[in-house]
């Protein structure tokens, strides 16, 4: 398949940094999200990681003026998706909006198009199922931040054609990752195996094993790990960790995957990590000093 042109909908974290390496490696994209300011937001942050990269001497200014050049925004699904030959779906971690917007592209992308999502967990047969295209449909699952990880977790629904898997496995190549080709189960691979770990972790402070800190540099130096378990969890988010960990014990019903009550009730009380400013740590703007929550001192 000849892709050349790419819709991304949403213009959040994932959203902005898939619209990035794509239009950086040459492809046109269009960003699509139903608030204008977030695309103004999305195009800025993307303006922003290229100036580090242009720091770091792996990018020219050349290579930003086309790579903001290569993108596109509109606010509407119809509009955004009428010429794209992919369209890779990055929404909240929200099955029912998921669902809605597959039954939006479906209706309005040529009918060549494939239809892709960044879900970390959603089942990709559940989501092909709403459209009349199943043997299209495939996960596109990046790593965040999406400019740096070099992970592709590429989902194959229940009716994805094999042509579809080897074009996106190609087109993942042209980005400069690694795609990793995976069936559709709950979690799938990289979620599957990483929540447990994250909440065993909360569960080992929720029994008051050890505390935020010590759990981290366990994980850190015993284990290799760049970040400890809590902290990726504050970076996730605590409500995205929540709920892929409903989708695995809903998805298994296996108590294993339940959520511990600990985090449950920090998603309750609004503590979903950094993007709230607070979590198992304290996330202060400007600041690289990371400091424990006061609930967990």
């Amino acid at each position: 398949m000849d892709i050349k042109n790419i819709s991304v909908i949403g213009a959040g974290t994932m959203g902005n940094g898939i619209a990035h390496v794509f239009a950086q490696s040459g492809f046109k994209v269009t960003m699509i999200d139903v608030n204008p300011a977030q695309l103004e937001k999305a195009l800025a942050t993307i303006a922003k990681n290229i100036d580090r990269q242009i720091a770091k001497g792996t990018l020219s200014e050349e290579q930003k003026s086309s790579t903001l050049g290569n993108i596109t925004t509109v606010t509407s699904i119809a509009d955004g998706v009428k010429n794209a030959e992919l369209i890779v779906e990055a929404a909240t971690e929200n099955v029912a909006l998921k669902l809605d917007i597959f039954k939006q592209i479906d209706a309005s992308a040529p009918n060549g198009a494939i239809l892709a999502t960044n879900t970390s967990s959603i089942s990709i047969t559940k989501i092909a199922a709403v459209t009349k295209r199943p043997e299209l449909v495939i996960g596109m699952h990046f790593m965040n931040p999406v400019p740096v990880m070099k992970l592709v977790e590429i989902i194959n629904g229940y009716a994805t054609k094999k042509e579809v898997t080897q074009t996106i496995n190609e087109l993942s190549k042209q980005l400069g990752k690694i795609p990793c080709t995976v069936n559709d189960y709950p979690g799938f691979i990289a979620n599957r195996i990483l929540m447990p770990m994250i909440n065993e972790a909360i569960y080992s402070l929720y029994e008051g094993v050890a505390g935020v800190e010590e759990i981290d540099t366990v994980m850190k130096l015993g284990m290799a790990h760049p970040m400890g378990p809590l902290h990726l969890a504050d970076f996730i988010g605590l409500d995205v960790c929540h709920s892929i960990l409903k989708v695995l014990h809903d998805g298994f019903g296996n108590p294993k995957y339940a959520p511990c009550p600990l985090l449950t009730n920090m998603v309750t009380a609004g503590k979903l990590g950094a993007k709230s400013g607070e979590g198992f740590y304290v996330y202060t703007p400007g600041s690289k000093d990371l400091k424990v929550s006061e609930n967990f001192k």
